[in-house]
């Protein structure tokens, strides 16, 4: 007599492999949701959350003229053009209040960089601190993020995905959808405060 296993165990076998690869990407998603998560809530929300916190303490906007971080002498309630990789104006003037600078996970940087890891690519982020062009209202720009990651932030910021609504949006393009993640690695994005 032959001994061999039935379709049927066969197929029982080939469900539970597939529920173990399905449950491996599921939680790999899960780890890099966390992690996006997590770079959001220690360095995109802090700079979001001491920005607000100087104004609630000076009455005065961050990097707006001179005695607020800025480059400009006088302030006028829109912030100056301010790399915050490239000076330390404005955290010599958080610390100078008893604000606590956000903290990078860059070595040489100051708070204003941060690496990313993104599905596709890694890139150094930098924040810029600024106006709109068109409606004046202040800004994060955050140059170099990985687009997947953006993505991520879109969501986390305003509620719901899509990138021409809310406070998070993809610099520069009016497009209702973000870019391809596959062949636009990074993008630049903003953040209205």
């Amino acid at each position: 007599m032959k001994k061999g296993f039935t379709l049927v165990e066969l197929s029982i076998v080939l469900i539970i492999i597939g529920l173990i690869i399905g449950g491996v990407i599921k939680g790999t998603d899960l780890i890099n949701s966390a992690q996006q998560k997590k770079i959001y809530n220690t360095w995109v929300k802090e700079w979001q959350i001491v920005i607000n916190m100087y104004q609630d303490k000076t009455g005065n906007v961050l990097a707006d003229g001179a005695d607020n971080g800025g480059e400009t002498g006088a302030a006028d309630g829109a912030m100056d053009d301010i790399d915050l990789n490239a000076t330390s104006t404005v955290q010599d003037r958080l610390k100078e209040i008893g604000l606590t600078v956000p903290t990078s996970n860059v070595a040489a940087s100051n708070g204003g960089a941060y690496r990313i890891q993104g599905k596709y690519v890694t890139s150094e982020a930098v924040i810029t601190l600024d106006k709109h062009a068109t409606t004046g209202k202040n800004l994060m720009k955050i140059a170099g993020v990985p687009t997947d990651v953006a993505i991520s932030f879109d969501t986390i910021t305003d509620g719901v995905l899509g990138q021409g609504t809310g406070n998070f949006t993809w610099d520069g393009n009016t497009s209702a959808e973000w870019p391809n993640v596959e062949t636009t690695t990074t993008v630049d994005v903003i953040l209205e405060l």
